[in-house]
């Protein structure tokens, strides 16, 4: 069973992504941990269908019950409008 969060941030100095290169502005952050504790970060425009892997973007839980603090400090760190 796959866990999942989405969260909406806006990206003013943009993220690395290992299939776009750098994307900027209003984005979405989703992470997905699979069952033994693999998260994995992507992003994508607003709206859009197509995810991209945040470059750096995955890590192994050592307890996945962490994952929703681990989506939500990457929202908040990701999350720069101003730049």
């Amino acid at each position: 069973m796959l866990n999942e969060y989405t969260s909406p941030l806006s990206a003013g100095p943009g993220l690395m992504t290992e299939e776009a290169g750098v994307v900027t502005g209003d984005l979405e952050l989703r992470t997905v941990s699979t069952t033994d504790g693999v998260v994995t970060a992507k992003v994508r425009y607003a709206g859009a269908d197509e995810w991209y892997r945040l470059r750096g973007g995955q890590c192994k839980l050592t307890d996945p019950a962490d994952h929703a603090a681990v989506h939500s400090l990457l929202a908040g760190v990701l999350n720069r409008p101003a730049g």
